[in-house]
């Protein structure tokens, strides 16, 4: 590791200046990080592992920098080759350059996050996050959004479980499904769709415009709503105009869940049993998959790495198409009641996490929809601190549905929504408590 740095990321990544350390010394302040030689620096990040390596080129240049170095690729290629767990085909330094240790540090993280997901051990911090029910949760960018039950979203930090914003609905509406970014929330009200900016306005469409007869779940991408209804149509919401821009006749039964991707492609499922894919620009249906289960379709999920959606019936079974061929690959029954929520981390081809009435979180294989793990919550307490309790997670022998009732309901009480970062889940259980199950890998580390 006597090697100096020459690559371009070096050149351009911000230096500290001679004269700012001689200052330092001078005055008898603490040495910080930038005042460490390239050199040390690129020896205390060959301690990291490659998924936290990732983490770490996203926090400044100067950090980016070194992680794109000449001399920690190499050492990256040799650490890789090295393991019984990489793959042959890793490119030579050669050809190596960020893009492409990019992908490779990001395949080993997927690889980390399926491990951990499967196989390694778990604990469940839970905290009371709000005064009564709360069903619904969504995850981005380190935060968790949480709410319907008692007419307030709230969005918490992952990091400290404190709660950092908070909305409330108007008094005369509940609050029936909601979605969030960066910039604002979008909330579906009884009969109407509500806006909360994040710097505290609120604002409601106008009844000649947000109107409409009944409002089951709605999904929110920039700068559009789509709002599913009981007369079986979806509406589409232009959050500028403020207007709604579009009717959808999407379904003859009343539309439960829906899935509203990037590509502006609209998925629906329904009480029906189906699921209907339209296209806006078009404003026409593309296709109708149908499932076997007459009691409905609860919950969607697509993947648009793989191309594949997944849903969750009444009836306990999960189903997945390939969109690219709209064929039905596999449909398993994972539980003996309904599925309520499956998800997946973006980019993740590998492990889809469900959830139910039974209250156990289980984890398939994408592939072939084979159930690879069972997990619940202990009721013992592991430790306590404020108002957060850590309780240890158990993972189940296997999944026969006879013997779930020998489990105690109080450690599985029914999830009614789930969310999937990194190494972690959090869900929701109609009960004023928020749970974030933590999993930590230790069968493959670089």
């Amino acid at each position: 590791m006597s090697k100096r740095f020459t690559s371009a990321a070096e050149k351009t990544a911000p230096q500290p200046s001679t004269a700012a350390v001689q200052r330092n010394k001078r005055h008898g302040t603490p040495t910080t990080i930038l005042s460490l030689d390239l050199d040390i620096l690129c020896t205390i990040f060959s301690f990291l592992d490659m998924f936290d390596t990732v983490r770490c080129s996203l926090v400044c240049k100067f950090w980016n920098g070194i992680v794109w170095s000449r001399t920690l690729r190499e050492f990256y290629e040799r650490k890789v080759n090295d393991s019984s767990s990489s793959s042959s085909s890793f490119p030579s330094s050669s050809e190596l350059n960020e893009r492409t240790l990019g992908r490779v540090l990001r395949n080993v993280a997927m690889n980390q996050h399926r491990l951990a997901l499967q196989k390694g051990v778990f604990h469940v911090d839970l905290w009371r996050g709000h005064s009564t029910r709360v069903a619904q949760c969504r995850m981005k960018k380190g935060m968790v959004g949480t709410g319907v039950g008692d007419k307030v979203i709230r969005l918490w930090s992952l990091d400290s479980y404190k709660c950092i914003e908070e909305y409330s609905t108007p008094e005369t509406f509940p609050l029936v499904d909601f979605d969030f970014d960066e910039s604002k929330i979008v909330g579906l009200i009884g009969t109407r769709l509500c806006i909360w900016r994040r710097n505290g306005k609120r604002s409601i469409f106008p009844s000649n415009e947000g109107k409409f007869g009944k409002g089951l779940c709605m999904r929110y991408i920039d700068h559009e709503a789509v709002v599913g209804c009981d007369d079986g149509t979806v509406r589409i919401f232009d959050m500028y105009s403020r207007s709604c821009s579009q009717i959808i006749r999407m379904h003859g039964a009343p539309i439960t869940c829906l899935f509203f991707g990037e590509d502006q492609l609209i998925l629906s499922g329904s009480i029906s049993g189906s699921i209907t894919i339209s296209d806006p620009s078009s404003v026409k249906q593309v296709t109708t998959l149908r499932s076997n289960d007459i009691r409905g379709i609860r919950t969607l999920c697509f993947n648009p790495s793989s191309q594949l959606l997944f849903a969750g019936s009444s009836f306990g079974y999960a189903y997945c198409w390939d969109l690219r061929t709209r064929r039905q690959l596999w449909d398993k029954r994972v539980s003996p009641s309904v599925v309520y929520s499956l998800h997946h981390l973006q980019n993740d081809t590998s492990t889809l996490a469900v959830g139910g009435i039974d209250g156990i979180l289980r984890f398939l294989n994408q592939d072939d929809g084979k159930i690879v793990s069972c997990c619940i919550m202990e009721n013992k307490f592991q430790s306590s601190s404020g108002s957060i309790q850590r309780r240890k997670g158990r993972r189940l022998p296997d999944d026969t549905f006879e013997n779930i009732q020998t489990i105690p309901t109080t450690a599985r009480p029914s999830i009614t929504c789930l969310a999937v970062g990194m190494k972690k889940i959090v869900t929701t259980h109609n009960t004023n408590d928020i749970r974030l199950w933590k999993f930590k890998d230790n069968t493959f580390r670089l």
